[in-house]
């Protein structure tokens, strides 16, 4: 089985749930090695929105780095590596991303997944948005990054906001072509009308 490493980036957005909510799905896949790094506005909203430690989170991740660290490991394009997440993905993240501005860990490892053609899912976390909002989403899209902003699905009929995040966390799931069981799949009309 090929190990697949995964980076999950977690930025200073409001939403830090779904940057918790998808290292706890990684953390007991088979064959998937997770690597995080939080932004310090992250940290912030982790333990402001959610009442996390860092104990807590880093114990889900495998292998945790500094985001003043830019000489570790994920940010050189020779570290093999399938895909790279930030969930959540606050607009200055994106802004650095689309302007390869590079100037931390977090930003850096998103740009070698650019450099390097590989998987770069960016959770966008913003309303209203402007006009440089959208162009900055545009730039990453062009570059292959794929803008995934965390949306509810409500024909699903989430019950509570667990099932809310989750259905926004299995849509990457989706994207990074991992098998899992967060959110039931739509079915059409038919099956929903019957269910």
């Amino acid at each position: 089985m090929t190990l697949r490493r995964i980076i999950v980036g977690i930025s200073g957005a409001s939403g830090a749930v779904y940057g918790t909510r998808l290292l706890q799905a990684l953390h007991g896949m088979t064959g998937v090695e997770t690597h995080l790094v939080v932004s310090d506005a992250g940290w912030r909203n982790l333990d402001q929105e959610q009442g996390m430690s860092r104990a807590a989170l880093e114990a889900l991740a495998g292998q945790v780095h500094d985001v003043r660290d830019v000489g570790a490991s994920i940010a050189s394009g020779s570290f093999s590596c399938s895909a790279m997440v930030v969930a959540p993905c606050s607009m200055r993240t994106l802004a650095a991303v689309a302007h390869g501005l590079a100037d931390n860990l977090l930003t850096r490892a998103a740009d070698v997944m650019l450099k390097e053609r590989r998987r770069l899912v960016l959770m966008v976390r913003e309303s209203p948005l402007h006009l440089g909002h959208l162009r900055n989403m545009v730039s990453v899209t062009e570059m292959g990054g794929i803008i995934c902003p965390p949306l509810p699905a409500f024909y699903l009929r989430p019950q509570s906001v667990a099932e809310l995040v989750d259905g926004s966390v299995a849509r990457v799931l989706d994207l990074l072509e991992l098998p899992h069981q967060l959110a039931p799949r739509w079915e059409g009309v038919l099956a929903a009308a019957s269910g």
